[in-house]
């Protein structure tokens, strides 16, 4: 799954990787390092500019908000519950398969945190001995440094309680696509710990390589059944490393560049 990850790229940086032609930079967030559920985030997505005489998709650097609330909801309060879509389902779900026919994003990152219980710290969770077990973070991010693009869908949601007029009218909302975790040897594994990203999750979020970007982003392309099924295929493997990182992570009111500091080996009490 994807419940929490990093964000930390001035938008200066996204134009130039993704090609983007619109950005509006009253629109800029703030380096985020531990972006939860519900916060507003930068998605890259194709689509023509609103009220455009020329309807050709123009790549735009957009922020929308994490957790997708379907536009036949009543209300948003199911947002937090749906952050992730799973890529197995998300042509078939009816909260997730317009979105993934018409409105796909990438959402960018610098990597995603997981959380790993120690076979020792969950037995005494079992036996009652703690009521809850220490997990180890993990960061997990492309192992030459490069953008981490996981794949999404996008949606807009009416709030009638509001007049046209008022900007609150339009929610745009995101969920990230994730996968089955590799179960293949990491890019580079850490020194102590998982050897594979299943070995941390049995999901991981979907990363597209840039040679998927264009195909993804593309909204005249509504092939579900073929060349969008073609492109929910995992990356090949080995691209991806991970290493521990501070507990100080798992709470979402910590937020600064130390939480990617590599930790030579898992925290006391929380060993792989």
């Amino acid at each position: 799954m994807c419940g929490r990850y990093a964000a930390s790229r001035k938008p200066e940086d996204l134009v130039e990787a993704f090609g983007i032609e619109r950005w509006e930079p009253e629109e800029t967030l703030a380096p985020d390092w531990n972006v939860a559920p519900t916060k507003e985030v930068h998605v890259v997505l194709d689509r023509p500019l609103k009220d455009a005489a020329d309807l050709r998709p123009v790549r735009q650097l957009r922020v929308l908000k994490w957790g997708l609330v379907p536009s036949w909801a009543a209300d948003p309060s199911g947002a937090a519950r749906m952050i992730n879509a799973r890529a197995e389902t998300v042509a078939e779900k009816p909260s997730f398969r317009r979105p993934f026919a018409e409105r796909r994003c990438i959402i960018p990152a610098d990597g995603y945190y997981e959380w790993v219980t120690a076979h020792d710290e969950r037995q005494l969770e079992v036996e009652g001995k703690r009521k809850r077990a220490r997990k180890q973070p993990y960061f997990v991010l492309p192992s030459d440094g490069s953008v981490f693009a996981m794949a999404g869908i996008y949606e807009f949601w009416r709030d009638r309680t509001v007049p046209d007029a008022d900007p609150r009218a339009w929610w745009v909302t995101c969920s990230v696509i994730t996968t089955e975790a590799e179960t293949g040897p990491l890019g580079v594994a850490p020194a102590e710990g998982p050897r594979s990203l299943s070995d941390i999750h049995p999901r991981m979020p979907l990363m597209l390589t840039p040679d998927r970007w264009d195909a993804w982003l593309d909204p005249a392309n509504t092939d579900t059944e073929g060349s969008l099924r073609d492109l929910l295929a995992p990356p090949p493997g080995g691209l991806m490393r991970a290493y521990p990182v501070s507990t100080a992570a798992s709470n979402v009111r910590n937020n600064g560049p130390e939480l990617l500091e590599e930790l030579a080996a898992p925290e006391e009490g929380t060993l792989f």
